[in-house]
């Protein structure tokens, strides 16, 4: 009988502990709005701010008010109920963070708008889309991109305040020093439920998570000032380039974690990073705050930085090239060394793609034996990192191949440092007088180099 109970009993422990743990968050949360200044949370919520803007915004501090169980319904309850507000004008998006802290976006795919009511269900269709890639994961960075206008928001929202309520006592102490950013608020609100439905923990990890939010309705201020800056970098420098429109699509769409382009960011960051700014930035930036009518795009993306495997090639055929080789659409060669060794790593890294780097060359009429050449094939965005005990089937299924044309030896997984192992080549290389190469006679003279 005893063991039937104990886990009833157990469970029930569980839930009155967790249970527990809420209250004390929710005393926490209504301690923290009962300290603010009700005139001025009646006005942000007036023009259109959501809860958690109007927290973090007075530097109330994350854990507070981000546990994953809080829903953007409850926050807006307490605030309205601690300070009797009620608004005569529905917002359904908020005009800070367009959206992004209400946990409502507009799918990339589609023009729906998706609302998640808490961080835990935010996090749920994170973790699903990197359980869907089939990523072999020990641990996440999870990164957030957000548009510039929410910055613009958020300066100008905070120079009407400066002007209005700078003599007021609570000004200095909560709202210029400890204004916590819209990025590190989400961040901090859907790292934990990732981390348990994930089953790791984040860390400065090789696989990362990218949030990237875009929004419609351009901020021609911030357009205007990416546009002088980069037009004093084009005299600088003499280049001629015109500048990229900063809301082309194709740069959000872009999937390769290495090449995601900041430029927008970066230039106006200077701009409203130090929240109030100067008297000129704050005549700038005095026009209210519009009301939103949809909130921001979102594009998530999971994918790992590359990963690279080393070694050495051996090459037995005088009619393989070292790369693929094509001159008038036409094949030079049976096959090529980066294909044969590409072609059968790839699928077992699970790879996007790959890239081959060698240590030198040869020419396709030239065998490669002794020792062999050092390479380096890197992978992108792999799946799968290959153990040690994977590598060597790797190494063994190349040089079982039936054609025998190509042999790898020394095949291990390394990080970058595997840039070093194509000097060593360099050191051996003996350059000598020769003959123009047969693979260059089609476009250079035949003399000796």
């Amino acid at each position: 009988m005893s063991n039937d109970t104990e886990p009833a009993q157990v469970s029930s422990v569980a839930a009155e502990s967790h249970a527990g743990a809420c209250d004390a968050e929710m005393q926490l949360l209504e301690g923290a709005v009962r300290s603010l200044p009700y005139h001025v949370v009646k006005e942000l919520l007036s023009v259109g701010v959501c809860a958690r803007c109007v927290l973090r915004l007075f530097g109330i501090e994350e854990h507070i008010y981000c546990h994953s169980s809080f829903s953007q319904s409850m926050l807006g309850s307490i605030l309205e109920e601690e300070t009797s507000f009620k608004s005569e004008v529905e917002f359904q998006f908020c005009s800070v963070c367009l959206g992004v802290l209400q946990f409502s976006y507009c799918d990339d795919g589609e023009e729906t708008v998706v609302k998640k009511e808490s961080a835990k269900d935010m996090a749920l269709s994170i973790a699903e889309l990197v359980k869907q890639e089939g990523h072999q994961i020990d641990g996440f960075s999870l990164e957030v991109s957000v548009p510039p206008l929410i910055l613009e928001n958020e300066s100008s929202l905070l120079s009407h305040m400066k002007k209005k309520y700078e003599s007021e006592p609570w000004f200095q102490e909560r709202l210029l020093s400890k204004c916590h950013s819209v990025k590190d608020v989400l961040k901090f609100a859907i790292t934990k439920p990732l981390e348990t439905l994930l089953g790791v923990k984040a860390s400065a990890s090789s696989f990362r998570i990218r949030l990237t939010y875009t929004h419609k309705r351009a901020s021609k201020k911030v357009q205007n000032s990416v546009e002088r800056n980069q037009e004093c970098k084009r005299r600088k420098t003499g280049t001629e380039n015109a500048l990229h429109n900063v809301n082309d699509e194709s740069v959000i769409a872009d999937k390769d974690c290495s090449g995601y382009s900041t430029i927008e960011t970066n230039s106006v960051t200077g701009i409203f990073s130090n929240g109030v700014q100067d008297q000129e930035t704050s005549e700038h930036f005095e026009s209210p705050i519009e009301k939103v009518s949809e909130p921001c795009h979102l594009v998530y993306v999971c994918c790992r930085t590359h990963i690279y495997l080393c070694g050495r090639y051996l090459k037995y055929s005088r009619n393989v090239s070292q790369t693929r080789w094509i001159i008038d659409e036409e094949r030079m060669g049976e096959a090529s060394v980066e294909e044969i060794i590409g072609s059968n790593i790839l699928p077992i890294c699970q790879g996007d793609n790959y890239k081959f780097h060698a240590a030198g060359r040869e020419d396709i009429d030239v065998r490669m034996l002794g020792s062999g050449r050092p390479f380096l094939l890197e992978i992108q965005n792999a799946r799968q990192v290959p153990s040690e005990l994977i590598v060597k089937e790797m190494e063994s299924k190349i040089n079982g191949l039936e054609n025998k044309s190509v042999g790898v030896k020394n095949l291990k997984v390394v990080g970058s440092q595997g840039w070093a192992l194509m000097h060593e080549g360099e050191a051996e290389k003996q350059k000598i007088l020769q003959r123009t190469p047969i693979r260059v006679l089609h476009r250079r003279s035949p003399l000796e180099r």
